[in-house]
């Protein structure tokens, strides 16, 4: 068993270690820190979110800081402000009795002049996010033609948010007498290609599997109908009493509407989105991250950088599309050793999709049983008497106040002042559930019902065909041009576009979903179906944003090849 303290850090360092409560290294500590300590050689490092890796490379690059040196000697990459907020955090934990290290960080939606004022203190090491880090050096404040690091943190996550252009900016500007580290918890081809463009014969570290998921992560799915989503993730909640967890939907508008209604159904929850502004994000992730909310509703997107070791729970709303997105968001549990739970809510028709997602995670996913109103009511029985069976009583407090309660309850005998005490928080749990259906779906009665409310109205678009398969309006009508374009689905009517990539391009359903969001950042769109052919795509939109989406993506480029769309012409 190797130990930190016998890994030769400088005593300034080992007490900052000791300090922080580190004995033993993690897995990717244990065969990182050694190989950076001794070798020059550029290091691919495949490893999971909330495994160490800040501790993995930012020790090793503080034990060999040049303090006589007021330049800039590492560079650090990370895909979002928070993520770079935290490494530098614990970068300046790590070096707290090395007074003459500074550490600047650097990211947009932030004053750029007290960023240039950190860089010009003498700060050797910058953390950083693409755009701010390739705007600052086209401004010529900062000067990386010296580093001797260059570590890039979660690649994967970088590239999916559209940093690819920035990342080949930044590389090609960077020294070749450098050490180059890469760390990501996937490895899609896009990584690959960096690592054989800009890294010469890199060592690979890796402490779990390709594209798998977490190791001390249980993966659990609830077949439901669609209309009984939300009643199923409430169960879920009720069941789970001390839930600490995120809840992930497809889109801003959903995860504004499931946050609402558990709001309003009285938990405590809140959501994350793009339509946040930074200081409202900041506050719902502080009021998270204190554990003063159990459950944040949010996207993929929004939820990027959002480092919490301790949640119990992941609930997938709805299935991904990308199995790689299943991996990142189970990822977020079961970390730091401890256990966790990956849930998902699926109905009938997206049950083989499951198979697909076990042969990426590795791990066969259990099907669990919505739970029954008696089985909650239980539960949280339960959960009560152990809060109050092990609560602090602080008798200093609370004891003036003991002679008019014993008063006021004293016409009350020793069962039934249990009985009174344990209904006034259970009475609504037994109220909420009295008469609660089971909504687990009995597979061999699949019906319609079933379906998503989109794909039921495609089924009776569908039907709505004369023999020779012209489509007809309600009049029986042959529908015009416009009828036949526009898409009427879950109250919306969306606009379907003609996208000129495709698979071969590198185009994914959720490559188009990050572009929409990327390109229209201020807006609530609602994204209908997708489909990626080999060399062109369609995607559909709210109609209402049609000339919003049009203006957005022109002269727009993917991975350096220009974007086209427009109005699909018929069916």
């Amino acid at each position: 068993m190797t130990l930190f303290e016998e890994m030769g850090f400088s005593s300034e360092i080992q007490l900052a270690i000791e300090e922080l409560g580190f004995k033993q290294p993690t897995p990717i500590q244990e065969k990182t820190i050694p190989f950076l300590l001794e070798k020059k050689q550029d290091m691919v490092a495949l490893a999971q979110t909330g495994t160490g890796k800040t501790a993995a490379f930012g020790l090793p690059i503080i034990q060999q800081i040049d303090l006589t040196k007021k330049t800039i000697q590492a560079l650090i990459l990370s895909p979002t402000r928070e993520l770079a907020l935290q490494i530098t955090s614990d970068i300046n934990n790590f070096s707290k009795y090395l007074p003459k290290i500074n550490v600047a960080v650097v990211y947009g939606g932030a004053d750029i002049k007290k960023q240039i004022n950190e860089i010009e203190r003498g700060a050797q090491i910058i953390v950083g996010t693409p755009g701010r880090t390739l705007d600052l050096i086209k401004r010529k404040k900062l000067k990386i033609n010296e580093i001797s690091w260059l570590v890039l943190d979660e690649a994967d996550e970088m590239l999916s948010m559209g940093f690819k252009d920035d990342l080949d900016a930044i590389l090609e500007n960077v020294p070749k007498e450098k050490q180059t580290l890469l760390f990501s918890a996937t490895m899609p081809n896009e990584i690959v290609a960096i690592a054989n463009k800009y890294m010469i014969n890199p060592f690979d570290i890796s402490v779990g599997k390709k594209n798998t998921g977490a190791e001390n992560v249980e993966h659990h799915f609830y077949l439901i109908h669609a209309k009984d989503r939300y009643l199923a993730l409430k169960r879920v909640a009720d069941i789970n009493p001390s839930i600490y967890g995120i809840i992930f939907c497809r889109t801003r508008m959903e995860t504004k509407e499931v946050a609402d209604k558990l709001m309003q159904d009285g938990y405590n929850a809140d959501a994350l989105h793009g339509d946040l502004s930074q200081a409202q994000r900041d506050h719902v992730m502080a009021r998270f991250r204190g554990k003063h909310l159990q459950m944040l509703v949010a996207t993929d997107v929004a939820a990027r950088g959002l480092d919490v070791n301790d949640l119990t729970h992941v609930i997938n709303y709805n299935l991904p599309d990308d199995p790689e997105i299943y991996i990142h968001r189970s990822g977020r549990t079961g970390r730091a050793g401890k256990k966790g739970i990956s849930v998902t809510l699926i109905h009938l028709r997206e049950k083989n999709k499951i198979k697909q997602v076990e042969k990426i995670v590795n791990k066969q996913f259990i099907q669990k049983e919505v739970p029954t109103g008696k089985e909650i009511c239980e539960r949280q029985l339960f959960s009560l008497i152990d809060k109050v069976e092990k609560i602090e009583v602080n008798e200093e407090q609370i004891g003036e106040f003991m002679p008019v309660i014993y008063k006021k309850l004293a016409w009350l005998d020793r069962e039934e002042l249990i009985k009174h005490f344990v209904s006034v928080e259970f009475n609504r749990f037994l109220d909420y559930y009295k008469n609660a259906p089971d909504i687990n779906v009995d597979e061999s009665k699949h019906r319609e019902v079933d379906l998503e409310p989109g794909e039921r109205n495609h089924r009776r678009r569908s039907r709505n065909k004369n023999g020779n398969g012209e489509e007809r309006n309600n009049n029986g009508e042959r529908k015009n041009k416009h009828e036949r374009n526009e898409k009427k689905r879950g109250g919306y009517d969306f606009s379907r576009f003609f996208f000129n990539l495709g698979k071969k391009n590198g185009i994914s359903k959720r490559s188009i979903i990050e572009l929409i969001n990327q390109k229209l950042p201020t807006q609530s769109v609602e994204i209908g179906s997708i489909e990626v052919l080999k060399s062109f795509s369609f995607f559909e939109i709210d109609k209402r944003y049609e000339k919003e989406v049009l203006k957005a993506f022109k002269n727009a480029n993917y991975k350096g090849q220009r974007i086209g769309i427009d109005i699909a012409k018929g069916k």
